[in-house]
């Protein structure tokens, strides 16, 4: 099973709007997230915009071309891309670029 974590940043002026979002992601989405292999998946998010993504998946390139094939990932990504900074042009999955993992205690 593969760890991935990635970092992306919140506008300031969306944090509110973006946690609430979250609160209710769309059952499509949740369900299209699942059946492609994101599992574990959580996002954390710092007061200034810093959002910290965690998820397990046994094939992350696999699991990341799974969910662009679908269209709820298509209609999410399109209204979530205005929440982030520094996207240059990408959608903010594609902007997801995993850390590499230098220690992990299991």
């Amino acid at each position: 099973m593969q760890r991935v974590c990635f970092l992306l940043k919140v506008r300031a002026d969306r944090l509110d709007e973006y946690r609430e979002r979250h609160a209710a992601v769309w059952p499509e989405m949740l369900d299209a997230l699942s059946a492609t292999g994101w599992h574990n998946y959580s996002l954390f998010l710092r007061e200034d915009g810093l959002l910290v993504g965690y998820l397990e998946t046994e094939d992350f390139a696999a699991a990341r071309a799974a969910m662009e094939a679908t269209d709820v990932n298509t209609r999410w990504q399109a209204e979530m891309a205005p929440f982030f900074t520094a996207l240059d042009g990408a959608r903010p999955d594609e902007a997801m670029k995993p850390l590499t993992e230098v220690f992990h205690l299991a």
